[in-house]
């Protein structure tokens, strides 16, 4: 979601800029910065913005500057004697005044002539202009998604490979549990009750027993694998996705009786934790 574009365009006598930044954010925060000549299109450049961009926080910066062969000035005379009278009144009961510049006086608000322009032409302009950088950033955006989506599809192929590897690790360590199970009943018992030790054994493998976990981690690494292809927002989903994982891998680890099988729960989990990471960046 890191992102930037800009665009300009001419109207009459103006050269109107347009600037957007795009960065991380778990939701959508929209920012819209425009002179106040320009502040009756705030709400329509707002909401074109959260139209197109749902996550991200989002900074539309307008600015407006006179074109150079257009320079003018029409100066209110008016305005121009009323202000230099308040500042005889002011200067008069000061002890030491501060000379000013007629350059001073020009950039006082209301010196200058301001030249009208029709504001429902100059909002279509605007919107248009605003839209084309939209364009642009969106296509940047893009670029960058896919890249994150090879870089979680790799992650997604790496978690596949280590819940292939707990479903061939899960009999082994069973066998492994139950012999020595019964190496332990047979140095502490002299006549062991063979049929309640395999009672127990059931138990104990139906405790231990992760296959559920397994599959649930491959049917939501197939619902990521899924939804990277989707061409709307999957942000939230992959959110939620992460967490579900997360969940799974670290039953996976309580329900561990065997070194290999923490270990293959610890790695998991730094994969999803790498994936979450990265899912934050995606809208």
């Amino acid at each position: 979601m890191t992102a930037f574009a800009d665009g300009e365009m001419n109207v009459d006598n103006l050269t109107i800029l347009c600037e957007l930044r795009s960065v991380n954010h778990r939701y959508a925060d929209v920012g819209v910065k425009l002179p106040e000549r320009l502040r009756f299109a705030e709400a329509d450049v707002r909401r074109l913005v959260a139209d197109k961009l749902k996550r991200g926080k989002i900074e539309c910066a307008l600015s407006y500057k006179k074109q150079a062969e257009s320079q003018s000035f029409n100066i209110n005379l008016t305005t121009v004697r009323n202000l230099l009278a308040a500042t005889l009144e002011i200067e008069a009961q000061m002890t030491n005044p501060r000379a000013f510049s007629a350059l001073d006086v020009l950039m006082f608000p209301g010196v200058q002539h301001e030249t009208e322009i029709e504001k429902e032409a100059l909002r279509e302009k605007i919107i248009g202009l605003v839209n084309e950088t939209l364009d642009k950033l969106l296509d940047t955006r893009a670029r960058e998604g896919a890249q994150l989506a090879n870089l979680l599809a790799d992650r997604c192929e790496k978690v596949l490979r280590l819940v292939e590897q707990a479903n061939n690790r899960m009999p082994e360590v069973m066998s492994h549990l139950r012999n020595k199970l019964i190496s332990r009943v047979n140095e502490l018992v002299a006549e062991p009750n063979f049929d309640r030790l395999e009672q127990e054994l059931v138990l104990l493998a139906q405790k231990l027993d992760v296959a559920e976990e397994l599959d649930r981690l491959q049917a939501h690494v197939a619902e990521v694998l899924r939804a990277l292809k989707q061409a709307e927002p999957i942000g939230r989903r992959l959110d939620f996705l992460m967490q579900e994982m997360n969940r799974e891998a670290n039953t996976l680890g309580s329900k561990s009786a065997d070194r290999e099988m923490t270990q293959i729960s610890i790695d998991l989990k730094v994969l999803i934790e790498q994936m979450r990471e990265q899912i934050q960046n995606i809208e």
